[in-house]
């Protein structure tokens, strides 16, 4: 490959030093890139990338920063289904598997097609009100349901696949791919799931019942989570939906959460070939 999309955290200013090296290098290779590092509002939505940006012979999109900013990017340019790499200034970097120190390596290895492929499944989620679709959109690791405001307990009516699951008793409910099941999921105390499996993770976050854990679905399973009209007490709570940690939607009594696997996957450009129990092992033993 040849032509290179990079992205930058803006908020983050050596990723941003690190983004611009990254790009000259590619020049001294004879490479072709092009740098983003602004947020644009497209269309009435405030997008962390625009696709509009993206030259149509881009062959690989690099993003300089952390699994947070590949997540965003990810977020925004899912339809042009073209590789995603990323070089991690954050912190764990699950999904940016590259450090500062071996940029170099990867852009000579990407430019000489030494580079394997992963599809990673994502989650489609829907917000129904009063019939019609009020939001839309995919996450590559969760998507969230959490309050706000004073600590209360809410209820979580599932259902399944048209059947009634049960109603849950918690702070708030994830559901996660594979891929996220090492982010606030594990967090929450859900399973780690391998990364290129197709399933989805549904976990409470706090559950206020002993017998409230993960379940895990199949990936032709439809979720369903209705927001009751009054609470448990008879008080209005709000809701707010996000999309792995953005685009957040406030909710109300009788929304309906529709969530599916998504349509399209994400392709992530891997050049290491550590599995994901050798990540896995090196993330948690760091102190």
């Amino acid at each position: 490959m040849n032509h290179f999309f990079i992205i930058a955290n803006p908020e983050k200013g050596e990723s941003v030093a690190a983004a611009e090296q990254v790009a000259a290098y590619i020049g001294e290779r004879g490479g072709n890139s092009v740098l983003s590092f602004r947020e644009a509002a497209v269309g009435g939505t405030y997008l962390y990338t625009d696709p509009a940006q993206v030259p149509r012979d881009t062959e690989c999109i690099i993003v300089v920063g952390g699994d947070g900013t590949l997540l965003q990017a990810a977020g925004d340019l899912y339809g042009l289904h073209i590789p995603f790499i990323g070089v991690n200034y954050g912190t764990l970097g699950y999904l940016a598997e590259i450090d500062r120190a071996h940029v170099d390596g990867m852009v000579d290895r990407l430019m000489a097609d030494r580079y394997s492929t992963e599809e990673r499944m994502m989650l489609r989620g829907r917000v129904i009100r009063g019939g019609q679709v009020l939001a839309e959109n995919v996450a590559l690791n969760d998507i969230v349901v959490t309050k706000s405001g004073l600590p209360k307990v809410l209820e979580f009516p599932i259902r399944v696949n048209g059947s009634v699951l049960t109603t849950y008793l918690a702070d708030g409910i994830l559901l996660s791919t594979p891929t996220g099941s090492t982010a606030y999921n594990m967090s929450a105390g859900g399973p780690i799931v391998e990364p290129q499996a197709e399933l989805i993770l549904l976990t409470p976050i706090c559950p206020h019942t002993l017998n409230n854990r993960s379940i895990i679905f199949s990936k032709e399973d439809e979720i369903v989570l209705t927001m009751p009209e009054r609470e448990r007490r008879g008080e209005e709570v709000r809701r707010y939906l996000s999309f792995d940690g953005t685009r957040d939607v406030e909710l109300i009594g009788g929304d309906k959460l529709i969530v599916t696997k998504a349509s399209t996957t994400i392709r992530l450009a891997k050049i290491r070939t550590r599995s994901f129990l050798d990540v896995l092992q090196r993330k948690m033993n760091q102190r």
